[in-house]
């Protein structure tokens, strides 16, 4: 069974919805962080990164003037170094399973991120995330690496997704030969 898993579809899939249900159930220390819409009277402003130990940090914002843009958002690289990154590197030391939601064009404008991912990815560890469903260099790189398992998610396979999940996350670590702390007796 693949240590890496990402996630990939259309946006207002559940994507992040799956992952944090994923969070939830898993019984071993996990750490990382999600993305998040800001919203001002429904109308999407940016978005908000947040880390599995509760800090969080607007990654991109129509009010934010940087170089990276997406679209009508600017990025701040230097939010997503300082708390993304970190977050990711003490995951990576820490826990049983580094949550990385997502690697985006946001993202990839950084890196330090960049480096922290595909450290990460070698390291063994599992790892569960969102990737760009758009075609990018980098990112197409990460697609076609062998532990990388690509999830489709719609609306309509999401319950079928998560039973997925849930079972890879039970399953034994093919580098350590240990059953995950949340393995059902």
């Amino acid at each position: 069974m693949k240590q890496v898993y990402l996630l990939t579809g259309k946006p207002g899939t559940g994507k992040t919805s799956l992952i944090k249900q994923v969070i939830a159930e898993t019984a071993g220390k996990t750490g990382g962080f999600y993305t998040e819409e800001i919203r001002s009277h429904g109308v999407r402003q940016g978005f908000r990164l947040v880390t599995l130990e509760g800090h969080s940090t607007t990654l991109a914002h129509i009010d934010i003037h940087s170089q990276y843009k997406v679209s009508k958002y600017g990025v701040d690289i230097d939010s997503l170094d300082l708390i993304g990154v970190s977050a990711l590197h003490k995951a990576a030391q820490q826990c049983d399973l580094v949550i990385i939601d997502e690697i985006g064009k946001m993202e990839l404008f950084s890196a330090n991120f960049r480096e922290a991912v595909l450290k990460i990815l070698n390291s063994g560890k599992k790892v569960l995330g969102t990737i760009m469903l758009n075609s990018h260099p980098w990112a197409d790189a990460i697609k076609r690496q062998p532990r990388v398992n690509i999830i489709p998610v719609t609306r309509a396979n999401h319950q079928q997704v998560l039973e997925e999940l849930l079972h890879w996350l039970r399953a034994k670590n093919p580098s350590t030969g240990k059953v995950n702390k949340n393995a059902e007796d």
